[in-house]
């Protein structure tokens, strides 16, 4: 009977370590998504715009084939590769990160750079539009993006974990992986399919105000995208420029960095209200300004790389 209740008490000590472990794992992944936002923000701004023009009837399946091939991106691909770089040569996360900051100031100066010249799409109404051909381009230039993408992500994640063992470091990187697939693509899921949900509500509510409210959803869809497009860019900048001034302190490099803690400190002591945000939004702001230039400066080498290599670009 001793032998029983010895054998209990070891299992309930060895639950207990396990769920104390879990626990942590999911601390960290929790902590590690809010570091990923504003990749997370431009992604899911990003995806809609490749159902647009397709039947109503394959937005989902668009929706979940991308979703698919995110999933395998992060974890066939990247997570085996982050583990190994993190194992074998640690030294390259902090360049990594920097060649991905300088990515998404790149995508987001472009973004910018259009709004002011925007690029005349070609229509050709002689000829009808392939659905099955455009759907299989989309979805491949999509996952292509979110490759790029999905690496930001998990060498942020990398990057932010503070783990003992590589076991630990490949589940919380598994499950940030699986928690961001499915709050993207299910965030997307659902902006693609509002307005014909406000459309259906529109036609056929039963009250007054649900047919209201289904109007109001169909004509405050567009603003409501463009608004999500405008945060993602802005993240966009802002995360890049604060991932390669970060990047150049690890380099002792660290007049950038002290510069904007200097602006932020002296927002917060003189802001008669809310001086935490108000600092916060400092940095912010200069890290995205920063971000721009960064991007503004790498457009014509990008654009240089891609013309001379026939690229063409995701998004």
């Amino acid at each position: 009977m001793s032998g029983l209740l010895a054998l209990l008490d070891d299992v309930a000590a060895l639950t207990k370590l396990a769920a104390a472990q879990l626990d942590d794992i999911s601390a960290q992944a929790a902590k590690v998504g809010v570091k990923t936002a504003g990749v997370l923000i431009d992604d899911t701004a990003v995806t809609p715009k490749y159902v647009h023009g397709l039947p109503a009837t394959r937005e989902l399946p668009i929706v979940w084939k991308i979703a698919r091939g995110s999933l395998f991106n992060k974890l066939v691909i990247l997570l085996p590769i982050a583990l190994l770089l993190n194992a074998f040569a640690p030294w390259m996360l902090s360049p990594l990160l920097m060649i991905g900051g300088g990515y998404l100031c790149y995508e987001g100066a472009e973004k910018i750079w259009h709004l002011f010249h925007p690029v005349p799409v070609p229509t050709d109404a002689a000829n009808p539009v392939d659905h099955a051909h455009l759907e299989q381009q989309r979805v491949a230039g999509a996952i292509k993006t979110d490759f790029i993408l999905s690496a930001e992500i998990m060498t942020i994640a990398l990057s932010s974990i503070e783990a003992s063992t590589p076991w630990t470091e490949g589940l919380v990187l598994a499950l940030v992986a699986v928690g961001i697939t499915a709050a993207v693509y299910g965030s997307v899921a659902i902006l693609v399919k509002a307005d014909d949900a406000g459309l259906k509500m529109a036609q056929d509510g039963h009250f007054a105000l649900t047919r209201r409210l289904g109007r109001a959803i169909v004509r405050g869809m567009p603003a409501f995208m463009e608004t999500i497009a405008s945060i993602g860019t802005a993240a966009m900048l802002w995360v890049g420029g604060s991932i390669i001034v970060h990047g150049l302190e690890s380099f002792n490099w660290n007049t950038l960095g002290h510069l904007v803690e200097g602006w932020s400190h002296t927002v917060r002591e003189a802001a008669p209200f809310a001086p935490g945000f108000l600092g916060w939004a400092t940095e912010a702001l200069a890290y995205g300004v920063f971000g721009l230039a960064v991007g503004l400066v790498i457009m014509p080498a990008a654009g240089f790389a891609l013309r001379l290599f026939g690229g063409d670009k995701a998004h």
